[in-house]
Order: structure tokens, then sequence, then C-alpha cells
């Protein structure tokens, strides 16, 4: 969508359409552009500018309106954007009018701990906060980090594993080829990659017998072969859009949160609520090292680094020198 297409002091960022104008706090659009709530949206905007409020004090809220035009933000991952966006819009809901100059290492430690129930929530917020302070001190509106060196809850968390061979069995069972829940299996199962990018894949990125992949996380552009477990689901799918996985009108692709609820039911049915989507990428990496694949040829299917590839595969590496040191040991007891 070309610039000239929207009403004045719109603009289009990474995540979504903006109201913006120097001097005026910064907007997000909730509805999709060209709807009449949106057009409502920005009728309610304008209305308000005959007393404008600008933004002369140093609160959080227009710390956050600045760290959102800054290179800083502007460069994240689409998808981390929509992640920070999350918390930003929490720390303007709890203390947008506060001042950030004036907070201290002990605020922080209690925003942190204030969630310490949900302490994937607590460290996330903690990680940004300490971005957007970061961004503070550049601006020059105070000397120090207040959240640098601030510890994240310590968490007994679970490392994940590959699902077993007999839940996939299963999985497959209750989930048949032309459904959703079964693409998206064999999508992550068969490709290596994360949901994100499995959900942005295209019909189009199919060619040569291989799926081209374009990592949001990292980068990098892989082709990878179409096993044929894959191919046979492939073919039985539906091709009423341009995704190969599509929300429930068909008219765009399936969101991570309508993918996850929907093979979440799946988990439930069969029992495999500890393995989750993004063990899937644990069960190609594992696999492809079974076979007799090096770190080098892993890497090539699922993009990791060599460092990640040690990660997601140890256990299965520990198993595999540790059966070949029994069979030496038989061997040698003979």
């Amino acid at each position: 969508m070309a610039k000239r297409e929207l009403p004045k002091h719109v603009y289009r960022q990474r995540n979504g359409l903006y109201f913006q104008r120097r001097g005026w706090p910064s907007r997000k659009f909730q509805s999709e552009f060209g709807s009449a709530d949106f057009w409502q949206e920005y009728a309610d905007i304008l209305s308000g500018m005959a007393a404008p409020k600008r933004i002369l004090s140093k609160t959080f809220s227009s710390l956050i309106a600045n760290y959102r035009q800054s290179p800083r933000y502007k460069n994240l991952k689409p998808r981390t954007a929509l992640d920070y966006d999350k918390y930003l819009d929490f720390f303007i809901s709890i203390m947008g009018e506060a001042s950030p100059a004036k907070i201290q290492r002990k605020d922080v430690i209690k925003l942190r701990d204030s969630n310490a129930d949900k302490a994937y929530f607590a460290n996330y917020s903690l990680r940004v906060l300490r971005v957007v302070m970061e961004h503070c001190v550049d601006l020059g509106w105070r000397e120090n980090n207040p959240a640098k060196g601030v510890p994240e809850l310590k968490t007994d968390r679970k490392e994940r594993s590959p699902w077993p061979q007999e839940l996939l069995d299963a999985y497959r069972a209750v989930a048949p080829q032309g459904s959703r829940e079964r693409l998206v299996m064999e999508l992550c199962v068969g490709t290596g990659q994360r949901i994100g990018d499995v959900l942005e894949m295209r019909w189009s990125d199919i060619e040569g017998g291989g799926v081209v992949v374009r990592q949001n996380k990292t980068g990098k552009e892989l082709w990878i072969p179409i096993l044929p477990e894959l191919q046979a689901v492939l073919d039985a799918a539906s091709r009423h859009s341009v995704f190969l996985l599509t929300n429930e009108r068909g008219d765009n692709r399936w969101s991570y949160r309508g993918a996850s609820q929907a093979v979440r039911k799946v988990r439930e049915q069969i029992g495999a609520l500890d393995y989750d989507i993004h063990s899937w990428r644990y069960n190609a990496a594992c696999e492809l090292v079974e076979a007799g694949c090096g770190d080098d040829l892993v890497a090539a299917v699922t993009g990791q680094s060599p460092a990640m590839v040690l990660h997601y595969t140890k256990r299965v590496r520990q198993k595999i020198r540790a059966t070949r040191a029994q069979n030496k040991r038989r061997e040698q007891q003979r």
C-alpha cells in the first residue's frame, strides 16, 4: 500500500497503521484499513484536535511513543515488534503518566515480582523495560538504566523433547489428511522450521520438489526438499488461498493463536500436553541425526547455528553414543 493511499498523518509501520503527527501522541489503529471502523477511529482522532494535548512532559507514554519512532524499534523483526507491543502497551497502562526519570532499581524489581506468578511475562517485561530505559538514557532523560543488571526470575523450565513416535501416530490418527491440524504438523516435522515461518508459507514457495523458506528470525533463505509424507498431505490440502495454512474464512494466513488452540485440542485428546508445537522442530533435528546426518546437514534443513543443532539433538546423540558404547562392550565380552 503506497503512502499516498493513506489519510493525512497515517503511516504504516511493521506491525500496523499509526496516526503520527509531530508533538502528538502516537496512536495505533485497531481496525483494518478502509473499513467503517477504521474511518470511525480516524474521525474520533480528528474530532479531538480542536484542543490537542501536546506531549510536553517526559512521561512513560511519551518515552514509548518516541521509542516506537526510533531505529531501535523499527529494526525489530515483525514478530518481535508484535511481542514488544504487548509489553509497551502494558507499561503505558500502569505508568503512562509517571516520569521515567524517577524510576529506581527497586521499582523495577517490584514490577518484576508483582508478576512472579507469571514468570514468563515477568521476565519478558523486564527485557523490554531494559530496552526502553536504555532508550531513555540515549535521549538524555536520565543518566543510568535502572533495569540493567536486574536478574530475571528463576524458573523450573522443563526442557523440550521431540514427540515420541506413538504420539505422532496418535496425532495423525486424530487429524486426517485435508485438515489444517494435520498439515501444520507435517509442515513443522517435515521442514524443521519454526511455527512462525511455517504459517507464512505460500503455495508459490513450493518449487522444484521443495519449499523455499525465508526465516523471520535469522533472515536465512533455505530450500528444503519435501518428504513423501508431507507431499501426500499437501496434495490433500485445499488451495483457496495464497497461504498453505489459512484462517477459517480462507482469506488470510492462519494466526499463531488459532493454530496453537487447534493443535492443543488434539494434544488434549491424545494425551500429549507435555509436547507442544515447537517440539516438532526437535523431531526434525533428531530424525536427521538418527539418520546419520552431521551437524552441517542438519543445519542445511533447520537453518540452526551449530550450537542450536547440538542443543536440540543432545539427548538423541547421548542415546546413540551410549548404544554404540554398550554394543562395543558386548563385543568385548564375547
